[in-house]
């Protein structure tokens, strides 16, 4: 399999798309909504993806995760894409992006961008979210849904670091991993916000 960043990457550039721009978004939402057959593990192998052993506020991350009360949860995603929270008892809070349907994950993605600390989309753009800022930005309602307690004694390995560049990307791919009543998961979300 080919890099889906790098491929995602090339047909962007040569369409003449301006990166993390709201047209950009919308590009990337419609191009990658239709892969399917992504290799989760494979994923994680790829340039520019790292593994870290633990996560840091401000920073996008999927991961392997087996739910503590799966047998008693409706869904839960066991390949979460979660922008990272803070700190929680045993593990950590993070915003899996998954529980939105593509446009309203669109709409917190572009909500999200208006909230790093800069421009400059590298190793040290990070988001600015935190627990109050999610309730204190009207625009940023859509967290209602994502909002999620992750142990960290349920992450299987490492958590995989997309880097800033590769946000759009990773948002739009269809990796989410749901087990349970799935068709329930999108219903849920959006009687939530």
């Amino acid at each position: 399999m080919s890099n889906i960043f790098q491929t995602v990457e090339m047909e962007a550039f040569r369409a003449g798309i301006t990166p993390r721009t709201k047209e950009s978004r919308e590009w990337f939402r419609k191009k990658v909504q239709n892969m399917r057959g992504i290799n989760r593990r494979q994923l994680m192998k790829e340039d520019p993806i790292e593994m870290r052993p633990k996560s840091a506020v401000g920073s996008m991350y999927c991961f392997f995760y087996d739910a503590k009360h799966r047998d008693t949860l409706p869904y839960w995603d066991a390949f979460p894409l979660i922008v990272a929270v803070g700190p929680a008892n045993k593990g950590f809070y993070g915003l899996n992006l998954h529980y939105l349907p593509i446009p309203l994950r669109a709409k917190m993605l572009d909500s999200l961008m208006d909230i790093t600390n800069n421009k400059k989309y590298d190793e040290t753009t990070k988001f600015e979210v935190s627990y109050n800022t999610l309730q204190r930005i009207a625009k940023l309602k859509y967290y209602k849904p994502c909002f999620k307690h992750y142990l960290t004694s349920q992450v299987e390995g490492k958590l995989a670091y997309i880097p800033p560049p590769e946000w759009e990307i990773a948002t739009f791919l269809p990796i989410a991993q749901w087990q349970g009543n799935r068709g329930q998961v999108y219903k849920d979300s959006r009687s939530m916000i």
